[in-house]
């Protein structure tokens, strides 16, 4: 709500006189600048001087009498409204009803079982900003994969596609991602398994990625300890379970929050998934993870949301009504996780703000990047859960933090 108008402020009064010992008997001479005068129109960045080309031009006349307040903040607002939608569309489409709807993807959303034998033959590429492809770092992490190898992509902050630090990709040569996925349809997305042999995607579906890297053999751990299994014999039904209530009002769920494009469709949103999170809430009050003692892959596709929530989507995404800190078994839970060896590792909070923040426009048009909550850094979460007296089987190897 405006309290006063920003364009016509109170101009000061200036006095002007002669002397005293020059001072006429019978007149004193008193100057006031007038109130309806508008004030100069603000400095342009690289306007030039006096001409300063069309821009200046252009502020001059919104500034001037010709166009009042109102109809200017009318016209802008109108204006803005929509921009906005159209860049929405873009970004994220949507139903007629405002909700937004992630487009399906034509490649195969399960990875071939002739590439167990072979995952040399194979790339994966993935960004840190994106959980969905965070999934794909800490399960390789987790399983102490050397194979597939891995090339990183990072945002465009101009254009927002997925384009490599280096200038070109170490495994095709090619200078953005979407190179890599060629002439072929649909977005380009990461994560992305690539097939170096057949020159084609192999899978760019998250769960499908995760679910290949937990079958893939892979050498001891630490100790000579056997990597996890993040699907235990007989929990398959169990994770599949808890997945179809976790990918569509939590993971996708703040998704549905921040590129909502109408109040109806947030206010179904944001309440998916709160309530969604009262209940994980209540579940992991007596559970150490989703599945009893032991990390499953259900427990992974949910740690990439959590872990930014506080970061991201409670102010960008507009996930406001909790924050993730005020739940005291989703937090301890978190960090829980994180302690694991090798999960840390794959937690790039400056990558992720940076994605978030300097990456999608339309949520963020001054590009300006919040200070890091204070509940997100790495000192925080390495501070005590205290939820082993939740495991039955205590200090699980899988579990110890390093």
């Amino acid at each position: 709500m405006w309290t006063a108008s920003p364009f016509f402020p109170t101009v000061p009064l200036t006095l002007t006189s002669t002397p005293k010992h020059h001072r006429p008997t019978t007149t004193t001479t008193t100057t006031m600048m007038s109130l309806n005068a508008p004030p100069p129109p603000p400095p342009i960045p690289g306007g030039g001087g006096e001409g300063g080309g069309p821009l200046t031009a252009l502020t001059r006349l919104l500034w001037g009498r010709s166009l009042p307040p109102t109809p200017l903040i009318s016209a802008v607002r109108s204006t803005w409204s929509a921009t906005w939608h159209l860049m929405m569309r873009q970004l994220a489409p949507s139903s007629s009803g405002g909700s937004y709807s992630r487009p399906a993807s034509p490649y195969p959303s399960a990875v071939s079982e002739a590439h167990l034998s072979s995952p040399e033959g194979l790339v994966l590429y993935a960004a840190h900003p994106c959980p969905w492809a965070h999934r794909t770092l800490l399960v390789r992490a987790l399983k102490g994969l050397d194979l597939p190898p891995v090339s990183l992509v990072v945002p465009d902050p101009d254009t927002g596609s997925w384009v490599f630090p280096g200038g070109r990709d170490w495994a095709t040569g090619k200078r953005s991602l979407r190179e890599v996925y060629g002439a072929a349809s649909g977005r380009a997305t990461v994560p992305m398994l690539w097939d170096r042999v057949r020159g084609e995607v192999a899978c760019n579906e998250s769960y499908g990625i995760i679910d290949f890297f937990n079958r893939l053999g892979a050498p001891e751990g630490e100790g000579g300890a056997a990597p996890p299994e993040l699907v235990p014999e007989g929990s398959e039904g169990e994770i599949g379970r808890w997945n179809g209530l976790i990918y569509p009002n939590v993971n996708n769920g703040v998704y549905r929050c921040g590129f909502a494009q109408s109040q109806e469709a947030y206010d179904v949103a944001v309440n998916d998934l709160f309530t969604t999170l009262d209940m994980l809430e209540s579940h992991l009050s007596t559970s150490r993870y989703l599945c009893g003692d032991v990390l499953t892959l259900a427990d992974v596709c949910l740690f990439t949301t959590l872990i930014r929530f506080d970061l991201v989507y409670n102010v960008l995404f507009k996930c406001t009504k909790k924050k993730l800190l005020e739940y005291p078994n989703l937090h301890g839970y978190t960090k829980d996780i994180y302690q694991i060896p090798k999960v840390a590792e794959t937690c790039n909070f400056e990558a992720i703000m940076d994605g978030y923040y300097r990456t999608l426009f339309p949520l963020n048009p001054s590009n300006i990047r919040p200070v890091m909550p204070s509940d997100c850094e790495h000192e925080h979460l390495s501070q005590p859960h205290n939820r082993e007296s939740l495991s039955s089987i205590g200090k699980h190897p899988q579990l110890l933090a390093t």
